[in-house]
């Protein structure tokens, strides 16, 4: 299969390229197009063959849950029985943008999209591309991020391109994400509503909204089965090539003197390193490739480089990476979700 890379400009100079693409949404293809979060893989969310097709180009497990995307607020009656007044509350303050609720979903919403669950996750982004797309295909799009499952999410066209030419018809470009990493998943089926998966918006902001507490649950339970009720909480997720470990500790110091102490023992056995460092510590150390993510004074800037720096490990031959971490403030647990996940785990405590 040829892949079609387009390049998005404004929106009006672009109305023909974006019509293209939906067209392909509404005969059942995939299209990849840009989000605020990231890159996401689309395909009509009504139809069965599309969600396979999905799944068929990420390599992605089945019963792993797709988004919903949406376009307004019309849409959501089709998709959920019922809305909760806290979901209201949020969506009504934080939509368009980087959030998706779980609903009790309709009896319109196919099985294969929910992963079997009943219950369905929906999300408006605030990227006008993302919107026009939708509008103009008039379906809710069922989209995860575009990129072979377990791969480091794309924030770039080119991110797309290098997982999935080929195997797509069309990535809209519409350059770089704002955000960089996943929407925040909220599960308004319970009370409290439970954050799944945590991302731009913070626990605080949500409650601050909603007006009642929240809870964070980020990992599965014996009760739901084996089945994973949101996007990436079952396999592992968002990992370059090269085995990642995380090392953490009570002072700076102390982790950047043991990242260079694993760094020479890798050195000593042949290995390529790297180190994922920030601006304050990249100084310091003395891998083959050190790289920085971002500055610890603005988070903003690591969740927008994270996925990034994480692939360009990938172009550089490093056979093992030993990653800072980020502890303490509300943005830093979007961006440790991501990180335990891409190390599958594997942390040093110093």
């Amino acid at each position: 299969m040829e892949t079609k890379l387009v390049k998005i400009h404004q929106i009006e100079e672009s109305q023909e390229e974006i019509e293209e693409a939906a067209q392909l949404i509404r005969r059942g293809e995939v299209v990849a197009f840009p989000t605020e979060t990231v890159y996401g893989l689309g395909g009509n969310g009504w139809k069965q063959d599309a969600v396979r097709k999905i799944y068929e180009a990420k390599g992605r497990p089945s019963d792993n849950p797709l988004i919903l995307h949406i376009c307004d607020m019309e849409m959501i009656g089709e998709l959920a029985k019922e809305v909760p007044e806290s979901a209201k509350k949020a969506m009504e303050h934080f939509w368009p943008g980087p959030m998706t609720v779980i609903l009790k979903k309709s009896d319109k919403v196919p099985g294969c999209v929910t992963g079997g669950l009943d219950t369905v996750a929906v999300r408006m982004p605030s990227d006008e591309t993302a919107r026009e797309l939708i509008r103009r295909s008039g379906v809710p799009i069922a989209a995860p991020s575009a990129n072979t499952s377990g791969r480091p999410s794309p924030t770039k066209a080119e991110h797309v391109w290098e997982d999935l030419n080929g195997k797509i018809p069309m990535i809209l470009d519409g350059g770089a994400v704002k955000v960089g990493v996943e929407s925040t998943i909220i599960d308004f089926t319970v009370e409290p509503p439970v954050i799944l998966r945590p991302g731009r918006i913070t626990k605080k902001a949500l409650e601050d909204v909603i007006g009642c507490p929240s809870e964070m649950n980020t990992s599965m339970k014996e009760t739901d089965g084996g089945v994973p009720k949101a996007p990436g909480m079952k396999y592992k997720h968002y990992a370059p090539k090269a085995r990642m470990i995380l090392v953490l500790g009570s002072s700076r110091e102390k982790v950047t003197e043991k990242i260079n102490e694993l760094v020479s023992e890798a050195r000593s056995r042949g290995q390529r390193t790297g180190v994922m460092a920030t601006d304050e510590s990249e100084a310091y150390y003395q891998a083959d490739e050190v790289v920085s993510v971002g500055t610890r004074k603005n988070m903003e800037t690591v969740m927008a480089n994270l996925y990034d720096v994480l692939r360009g490990f990938d172009g550089r031959g490093v056979e093992i990476i030993y990653s800072e971490g980020f502890e303490g403030e509300p943005l830093e647990e979007a961006v440790m979700n991501r990180l335990v996940k891409a190390a599958g785990h594997e942390i040093i405590r110093v």
